[in-house]
């Protein structure tokens, strides 16, 4: 009698069609494992190149800043941070509010996409260098830049009135906002850019962003979260072109890589012509739980977006745990909240998951042309709207449809969400804190990690302290650890129960 196993087999004579009990012969079978050994073999080796891709680009990105850190510092007139205030001639002479970025903001030349000028992210890999292509631009896309924000994670460092998109947080001379402005700008004309924000910003906005077209700021009167403001510049752009494909991305995200970044963006948006909501999937490069996860599905096979995939699922931030085991997977990407769609798409999905907040979004955008008419509409019908993330209102009932989409990029990325995320971005000396603004403010002694702020101008000094976050402003000192820095807004709170609104 043969054994059982594998050694059966060697008693089938050849060209048996002997049948399992299942009704498939043998030789089927085998063939069906020996395919999906082969498609193994495929997807890990796609994800080892998507691995060292993305080492890449965050190698290229603690370049970048390492080398604009020094360009700033020792040769730009520019090189003392904009939050930084003068050193006070006395302790008794209280010291003004920091203007944050006080330095003179160079004008963008965006007359026309084939314009043979073309001011690159300083963010990105090609911050040095012209970037090597002359038209990228994309007929009929939009860009959709929301810029919300309390202030709350970076404070005191930033505030309500100066968020962290309109600061300079890489010391180069541009903020998060004018970053992310420069990285589109290939893709579309200043005519083609957007920007979603509250009324306390839009003159700071302006003034950082002298060629957005005025009439493409919208202005939201109150913090309604992602699916509002994205919605909001969805229903209006809808009314200008119906045939519009919006991408959102975010003000406040630093990025490096930009072709790799215009790349996954343009392949977006053919998937997004095929009627899909398209996300775009950042390759993990530890298991995170701060961002929230993308669970890949099947291959779109689409010749004009081969990465193309679609979304299985959409994952909340998890435990270290779960992030450990989405990670060993491969099968995971973090999601960077940038969604690509057609804007008559989105609002079809928000009618269907959300009738009453697409109904209020389009009775504003029939009348925003009319500037009386659409304060008053905004007045009425603003407050009522349910305040919602993007997320949970159209993309995780669309994905379980199977109408959701995700372009996996392997460009750096980070959304800067507390002082330890901003640590990692800056350089430092082995063993030493990392310092946002002027090095010969801090001494220290026997201390390793961390990442302090000298933004009054004094001196402060360290000894035998690790992994500190040290925020020292005119008006403010913030001290913590970094392992408890995503908690700082819990201290924000704080202050203002305790009637320091003026702080914050």
């Amino acid at each position: 009698m043969p054994t059982a196993g594998i050694f059966a087999v060697d008693h089938v004579p050849q060209g048996s069609h002997q049948r399992s009990g299942s009704g498939f012969t043998v030789d089927a079978m085998f063939q069906q494992i020996m395919h999906a050994v082969h498609q193994s073999h495929r997807d890990i080796a796609e994800l080892r190149q998507e691995c060292h891709e993305l080492r890449l680009a965050n190698a290229s990105l603690e370049r970048q800043v390492r080398e604009g850190l020094q360009y700033n510092m020792y040769n730009s007139r520019n090189g003392t941070p904009g939050f930084m205030t003068p050193a006070p001639p006395s302790p008794q002479l209280r010291p003004k509010l920091s203007p944050f970025l006080n330095h003179s903001i160079p004008a963008i030349t965006t007359t026309s996409p084939d314009t043979s000028y073309y001011r690159p992210s300083p963010l990105g890999d090609n911050s040095l260098t012209a970037f090597p292509y002359t038209n990228r631009d994309i007929p009929g896309f939009y860009v959709v830049i929301p810029a919300g924000g309390a202030g709350t994670r970076l404070w005191p460092l930033s505030r309500e009135s100066h968020p962290k998109f309109l600061l300079d947080l890489t010391l180069k001379g541009r903020s998060l906002i004018q970053a992310t402005w420069d990285r589109l700008l290939p893709l579309v004309s200043a005519a083609r850019t957007t920007v979603v924000a509250g009324p306390g910003h839009v003159k700071s906005i302006h003034e950082q962003l002298p060629d957005l077209v005025a009439d493409n700021l919208f202005c939201e009167p109150g913090p309604k979260d992602s699916m509002a403001a994205i919605g909001l510049a969805a229903a209006v752009l809808a009314t200008r072109d119906p045939n519009a494909v919006i991408g959102s991305f975010a003000a406040d995200h630093m990025i490096s890589g930009d072709d790799a970044f215009l790349s996954a963006v343009a392949e977006a948006v053919e998937v997004a012509k095929k009627d899909y909501l398209v996300t775009i999937g950042i390759a993990p490069s530890h298991p995170s739980t701060g961002f929230g996860y993308i669970r890949l599905g099947d291959k779109l096979g689409m010749k004009e977006a081969p990465n193309a995939r679609l979304v299985s699922s959409f994952k909340e931030k998890p435990d270290a745990r779960t992030a450990a085991q989405y990670i060993g997977t491969g099968a995971y990407r973090w999601n960077a909240g940038m969604f690509v769609t057609k804007a008559t798409v989105l609002l079809d999905l928000l009618s269907e998951y959300k009738p009453d907040l697409a109904e209020g979004l389009k009775k504003i955008a029939a009348a925003w042309n009319n500037e009386t008419l659409r304060q008053q509409v905004l007045s009425e019908v603003w407050p009522t709207l349910e305040k919602i993330p993007i997320d949970n209102a159209v993309a995780e009932p669309a994905a379980a449809e199977g109408r959701v989409a995700v372009v996996p990029a392997t460009f750096g990325w980070d959304d800067v969400g507390d002082f330890s995320s901003l640590a990692d971005l800056l350089p430092a000396e082995a063993s030493q804190p990392r310092i946002l603004g002027d090095a010969h403010l801090v001494l220290t002694e026997q201390v390793a990690g961390g990442i302090v702020v000298p933004g009054s101008g004094r001196l402060i000094t360290c000894l035998g302290v690790d992994d500190l976050v040290i925020v020292d402003m005119p008006d403010t000192l913030l001290v913590t650890t970094r392992a408890r820095s995503q908690e700082v807004k819990r201290l924000v709170k704080k202050a203002r129960d305790s009637g320091w609104k003026q702080l914050l």
